[in-house]
């Protein structure tokens, strides 16, 4: 067991500080007494870990003695054969199940020589009135035949299975890096986990992040849902390479000092059947709801029904079975929205408190996560996870035994929300106001990552920050030296939306892949619209090399914004708004010894711009105008900078004052705390 080295900031509120929840204290109690009722169903009297051995029972498993057993829950199935290349694919007798108990298992025993390491195989199930192929529900790896675009399960046993070298790193506040393996490469291909481990992941340590957050990991049968169809659930994606390739990427992130969070699915699951868990036994409620509440129209999607004690058991199984074979760091929950609410959040504005305690609340689903974060904790206490989550519900990092949802952080969804809403206008229209409520503006008990953009910004359809900002001039004037007034206002705003996102963020921040340096154009993956094309589904990583354009001068920034994220621990304090104003386009930000300043002005500099502040001396740490990050060198940065003592009122005012130019980022750092200047 991994001792746990508790360094995330604490929060002091409490869940029911919240004075508007209290008038729902008996629903949030009612809650947490169906957790307590659903722990001591599933666990009895031992624990969450010891229940979420379905992986250990279910599926393709060598016996000590070397042989082989084959389970699969299927309670709808009249009979059941395993075929593969050990039967010539046909049905034969020797291969058949046997039902062994009323719950629905089926069973059978293989002696050692009938099945061998990378044999395909399949399940044929027979149910009243239909027939199917199925890949087995718990398979840890499956394949596709390029020439069919089938899939099949396949034998994972190798004679010499990946040792893990490296163990996993402390917890640290989350800065951190969102990629997708498959586009991480910059040829028009499908990219490997070996690539990414050795050209990626150092990469990513450069630049000083120090968490990994990887998405499309499940199989999935269609690459172009960037991973959220899964088929497989214990199976790392064949497309990107093998088991023991993936715990290669997992243990050199590890040696770099990275964590790797990868995305979940539970909220879904792909209608695909031959691959998935659809229809699987001849019902599609197996798995999931009946009605229209198991259909995900806009997903085009099955919905988990979590009062099933077998799904639970399957999706608490899947949890530590990532945790304990691929030596993971934790979990990005996905698309939570849709499971806690019958709605699934579509078309839905969540404007009161009573949106998220009323009929359309699944209390199901909301144990089910608890469950899942209380057990990812019991097994890696240093792990973290995190909810994406639109609707706002409260609770969903508060502890379980406040009634809440164990979660460690959330995606702070109305950040990035509300840049792409002031991109849509001229920034000399941008409300101050406005800006600064979304940046500061968090729940007192909750832990949230901040971001400008993650990758559902860059999906086709939409755009980047930066290619919002500049659009088509990215592709004429983005070359050294150009004198461009588009190309200079989007590369000084894609920098203040950075480091004012990166220094008000609550507990973390996150950064997709690529947008460090202003990556061009969308996301499109391969399909039928766009000629089966990877040209947009990769990365360009020269752009970032090459001197003789621009995209180094975003990088240069991103890395020194993110360093001194890291080097300050900027995280450990609270941020606090100490100066707005939506005429001069001002705001100034605290956090502990270090204030942020943002003159967002497109013309207006200012000299001497004066904010209260901590009394003693400052002197820059941070600067979006210096000339290797793209700016215009209008700032000395040798100059220190003193509060000035005032007082007004009988009150003493320590004012620093600073020289702003337009639209310009700069960050000061007390190094002293000296009597003010009079």
């Amino acid at each position: 067991m991994k001792t746990p080295n508790k360094t995330y900031k604490s929060k002091a509120a409490a869940l029911l500080d919240d004075p508007y929840l209290q008038h729902y204290q008996s629903f949030i109690d009612r809650r947490k007494e169906l957790l307590e009722f659903k722990k001591k169903k599933y666990a009895g009297s031992g624990n969450l870990s010891d229940f979420a051995n379905g992986h250990h029972y279910y599926g393709m498993r060598k016996t000590s003695a070397g042989s082989w057993t084959f389970r699969e829950w299927a309670p709808n199935a009249q009979r059941i054969f395993l075929i593969g290349d050990f039967s010539g694919w046909k049905e034969m007798s020797e291969f058949e199940l046997k039902r062994i108990n009323k719950k629905g298992d089926w069973e059978i025993e293989l002696a050692e020589e009938k099945i061998s390491h990378e044999m395909l195989y399949k399940l044929k199930l027979y149910w009243e009135g239909g027939e199917g192929e199925r890949i087995p529900s718990y398979a840890t790896r499956a394949v596709q035949d390029f020439s069919t675009n089938i899939f099949s399960a396949q034998v994972w046993e190798p004679e010499r299975p990946y040792v893990f070298k490296h163990s996993c790193p402390e917890q640290a506040d989350p800065i951190i890096y969102e990629a997708h393996t498959g586009m991480a490469g910059e040829a028009e291909d499908v990219s490997s986990f070996i690539h990414f481990a050795d050209h990626i992941i150092p990469y990513i340590a450069e630049c000083e992040y120090n968490t990994i957050q990887l998405m499309a990991v499940m199989e999935h049968p269609y690459y172009g849902s960037f991973g959220y169809h899964v088929s497989n659930y214990f199976a790392v994606s064949s497309r990107f390479g093998t088991p023991e390739d993936f715990k290669y990427l997992v243990d050199r992130a590890h040696s770099f000092g990275l964590r790797i969070v990868m995305d979940i699915v539970h909220s879904h699951s792909v209608k695909n059947e031959q691959e998935g868990l659809a229809r699987f036994d001849g019902t599609i409620y197996q798995y999931f709801h009946e009605g229209e509440k198991g259909n995900h129209w806009l997903w085009d999607s099955y919905c988990f029904d979590y009062s099933k004690p077998e799904v639970v058991h399957f999706l608490l199984s899947n949890c530590k079975y990532w945790l304990e074979e691929y030596n993971i760091d934790g979990f990005r929950f996905d698309g939570i929205t849709s499971m806690l609410y019958s709605h699934h959040g579509l078309g839905k504005d969540f404007t009161s408190y009573d949106d998220y305690f009323n009929g359309d609340a699944d209390e199901d689903a909301f144990c089910y996560l608890a469950l899942a974060n209380e057990l990812t904790h019991q097994i890696h206490p240093n792990a973290m996870t995190i909810a994406e989550d639109v609707s706002g519900m409260p609770g969903l990092c508060c502890p379980v035994w406040e009634g809440g949802c164990g979660f460690d952080f959330r995606m702070a969804m109305g950040v990035t929300d509300c840049w792409f809403k002031l991109l849509d206008i001229p920034d000399e229209s941008w409300n101050i106001s406005y800006l600064t409520h979304e940046l500061l503006n968090k729940r007192a008990e909750e832990k949230t990552i901040s971001y400008v953009e993650c990758h559902d910004q860059a999906l086709v359809g939409g755009k980047t920050a930066i290619f919002t900002l500049i659009d088509k001039e990215m592709y004429f004037n983005m070359h050294a030296g150009s004198e461009n007034l588009v190309i200079d206002r989007g590369i000084a705003l894609h920098k203040i939306m950075r480091i004012a996102t990166i220094f008000t963020g609550d507990s973390g921040y996150l950064n997709f892949m690529g947008n460090e340096f202003g990556h061009p154009e969308w996301i499109d993956f391969p399909r039928e619209g766009n000629g089966w094309s990877y040209k947009y589904a990769r990365r360009q990583w020269s752009l970032k090399d090459d001197k003789n354009l621009r995209y180094h001068h975003l990088l240069n920034f991103d890395n020194a914004a993110i360093k001194m994220a890291g080097k300050e621990e900027i995280y450990k304090t609270d941020p606090c708004l100490l100066h707005f104003d939506s005429q001069d386009k001002v705001f100034a930000v605290k956090r502990g010894e270090m204030v942020l300043f943002v003159n967002l002005h497109p013309e207006k500099s200012y000299e001497g711009y004066g904010v209260e502040c901590l009394p003693g001396k400052y002197h820059i740490a941070l600067n979006s105008d210096k000339g290797c990050m793209g700016g215009f060198e209008r700032i000395d940065e040798q100059i220190d900078y003193y509060t000035e003592h005032y007082i007004e009122n009988d009150t003493v005012k320590n004012i620093l004052k600073v020289y702003l130019p337009s639209r310009t980022a700069v960050v000061l750092k007390r190094n002293e705390a000296l009597a003010s200047h009079p």
